[in-house]
């Protein structure tokens, strides 16, 4: 799978997908990229810099979204070339896609949208790579007619994320068995160890989370075989705009990945 200048694959090098929830403002997915570049390249992680123009599914009306769309674009393509990583964003819309072709080089489809075929179809034909988070309503099997709806359109960049199922309400489960299940439609697969740990509208008008439990399950996803792991991360979450509660503190953030590193080497030796 190409991202960019980036080559990730089955069985190859553990790699990241990482950055604020939301674009916050014009300086601060800057410093938030940088400061990931550096980490990654100190310990040789293929990484790919993450952030969203719009939440579009934010719990209230009066949640913080971001910048939209067309300023949301601009900003994210001089992250690319003044910090010299790809960059990838969420799209709701099949205009979206066509807005972010040439400016982003991961296009990724939110787990929600996951059957959407139009959609699917618009961020295949984009030009971009796709990755398709799981449906917290989905089983794992069924995600192979989401690889074949982007793969139609002459499209093989294509990777699948997992980030739990629902079970009761507030709460989600991370079943690790998803993980092999997923690659056996020969994509690589990525575990999203931040909106797994979600507690969705928890507090009513917001989404809660528990960010202590986001190194376990990366853990433990790592030892299950994934090829990348999506995490979340912010200077100082308890003031995130977005998605506080579950994301990683980006100071620990580079001891975990060496972690995950240490823990990946294992299995395969």
């Amino acid at each position: 799978m190409k991202i960019g200048n980036l080559t990730v694959e089955r069985g190859g090098p553990l790699f990241l997908l990482s950055g604020p929830c939301v674009l916050e403002d014009d300086e601060s997915p800057f410093e938030i990229a940088r400061t990931l570049r550096d980490i990654t390249a100190a310990i040789g992680m293929p990484f790919v810099f993450k952030a969203s123009f719009d939440k579009a599914n934010r719990t209230s009306l009066d949640s913080f979204r971001g910048p939209g769309v067309d300023e949301g674009l601009e900003l994210l393509a001089a992250i690319r070339k003044d910090v010299g990583v790809p960059v990838m964003t969420d799209v709701h819309e099949i205009s979206h896609c066509e807005k972010a072709a040439g400016k982003v080089d991961l296009i990724q489809i939110p787990a929600f949208l996951c059957r959407q075929t139009d959609l699917l179809l618009a961020a295949g034909r984009s030009g971009c790579a796709v990755n398709v988070k799981k449906g917290q309503f989905m089983a794992p099997w069924n995600m192979g007619t989401a690889v074949d709806k982007v793969k139609s359109t002459g499209n093989d960049n294509v990777s699948l994320t997992d980030r739990g199922v629902s079970f009761g309400y507030n709460t989600l489960v991370s079943d690790m068995r998803a993980i092999p299940q997923m690659q056996s439609f020969g994509v690589p697969v990525i575990f999203d160890a931040t909106h797994s740990v979600q507690q969705p509208s928890a507090g009513g008008t917001i989404s809660g989370g528990d960010r202590t439990m986001a190194p376990v399950l990366a853990r433990a996803a790592v030892a299950a075989g994934c090829d990348g792991l999506f995490a979340e991360t912010h200077p100082d979450p308890d003031r995130a705009k977005s998605d506080g509660p579950n994301m990683i503190p980006l100071h620990e953030l580079g001891d975990l990945l060496a972690t995950l590193q240490r823990i990946q080497a294992a299995i395969r030796d």
